[in-house]
């Protein structure tokens, strides 16, 4: 399976909508929009530290390692 992201289960216990965070971390809709389906190849760490930043989460609440 390899990694999943659960970005759509932080957004919503922050009440929080998608385009809010694009806004808030500086990437287009259509960037987050690959990185919540989990079609992204990459995440750049200052992007990953603003998303955790906005959300006051830890990387791991994001992304998940599943065999």
């Amino acid at each position: 399976m390899g990694i999943i992201v659960n970005l759509d289960v932080m957004l919503a216990k922050r009440k929080m909508k998608s385009y809010e965070l694009a806004e808030a971390v500086g990437i287009t809709t259509a960037n987050l929009s690959i990185l919540k389906t989990g079609k992204a190849k990459a995440i750049r760490f200052s992007t990953l530290e603003a998303i955790c930043r906005t959300l006051d989460c830890q990387p791991g609440d994001i992304l998940e390692y599943h065999l």
